[in-house]
């Protein structure tokens, strides 16, 4: 099907009649990276991807929130389900690049569907950009052209996330009652259904996996859960009822994430399916032992025993135990946390706005 017989929305038509008559256009900012509007993680990305390309080639980026008005510039969606929601919509004389997460037709019968809008899409794109090389593999078997994909990590400000001190640490662990011994596991992230209490699972985002590791590790040591994000309300009930004690905070600003990282041992992801997932980058930047499935970019920032460890998908057992593992000599801990600092540096958002402007943005304009 051809663009000419989609049916775009009238706010639409003065760009369309613009760009059918070839009317003179603005050159400012000539790269839009389309964000959502809440404050989420997308958001943030376009923020800082748009800070830092601005300090290379200044006027080139700006992002945006609604792309109806958009004529003769490059439109970069912020992810694949933003462009698959926009591209029939968008004037002709637009060039779009998307970034693509996650995501696979066997995940559930939602993202089956969404997965074949994407590929149907696929003509509409110059660039494709992932950030892991598991779903870089993946899309190259969907058919995605090797000339339209481009691999980039997604970044972490490092500047924003850094190490604490002892004393840091204490105060925070105080601020929460945590006591001494007690192992405090983190994972700051969404695992329910829609925006609601959370008590159906998601279970992409592993968190039966979640509660059945705590489980194990209860059988060791004393255990305390600190969780953030909307919609953790089966985590926090399995918590319940295995009486294991826990904390819950739904933060309404993404600045006030890095001090959630003080009182941690442990950044848990136990994910099925990811991209990131962000926190594993947040945390290896805060100085926090990371334990992670072996999803999305943890393959490629985690070699394990090094800068953290990694297990296969829904192993709970071997995330259980390489935890207790590493907990076991905390100097040997914190050799690794310290790797872990040195490693993640090379995903701070200046090298990562940097690849933007070098692999995409500078042959497009």
């Amino acid at each position: 099907m051809g663009l000419a017989r989609y049916k775009y929305p009238l706010s639409t038509l003065p760009v369309r009649m613009a760009d059918a008559m070839h009317l003179p256009h603005s050159s400012k900012h000539p790269v839009r990276f389309i964000i959502e509007k809440g404050n989420w993680s997308i958001k943030w990305d376009g923020h800082y991807v748009a800070r830092e390309v601005d300090k290379i080639s200044p006027s080139l980026i700006v992002v945006e929130e609604n792309p109806f008005l958009l004529s003769h510039k490059i439109a970069h969606f912020g992810s694949q389900f933003q462009f698959v929601s926009w591209y029939k919509h968008m004037a002709r004389s637009n060039r779009m690049v998307c970034t693509f997460f996650h995501g696979k037709k066997s995940d559930d019968a939602g993202m089956a569907r969404h997965v074949d809008e994407f590929l149907e899409g696929l003509p509409y794109l110059d660039k494709v950009i992932t950030a892991a090389s598991l779903i870089e593999r993946r899309l190259l078997e969907w058919g995605v052209p090797r000339e339209k994909l481009v691999r980039i990590p997604i970044g972490v400000d490092c500047n924003l996330f850094k190490p604490f001190s002892e004393s840091q640490r204490r105060a925070a662990r105080e601020k929460y009652g945590i006591k001494d011994h007690q192992l405090v596991i983190g994972s700051f992230q969404k695992d329910g259904v829609g925006w609601g209490d959370g008590m159906e699972p998601k279970l992409i985002k592993g968190p039966d996996v979640l509660v059945d590791v705590a489980k194990r590790l209860a059988k060791d040591v004393p255990v305390f859960v600190l969780l953030t994000g909307p919609a953790r309300g089966f985590v926090k009930k399995h918590l319940d009822d295995e009486g294991i004690p826990y904390a819950h905070e739904f933060l309404e600003d993404y600045l006030d994430l890095p001090s959630r990282f003080a009182p941690l041992d442990v950044y848990i992801n136990p994910s099925r399916e990811e991209g990131g997932p962000k926190g594993i980058l947040e945390a290896m930047a805060s100085g926090v032992f990371v334990a992670s499935t072996k999803v999305g970019m943890a393959e490629d920032v985690i070699v394990s025993g090094r800068n953290g460890v990694l297990v296969d998908v829904g192993d709970v057992e071997a995330l259980a135990l390489k935890i207790l593992d590493a907990c076991s000599n905390r100097d040997r801990m914190r050799m690794v946390t310290d790797q872990a600092r040195e490693d993640i540096l090379n995903y701070d958002w200046s090298k990562i706005g940097r690849a933007h402007y070098d692999l995409v943005y500078k042959d497009m304009v």
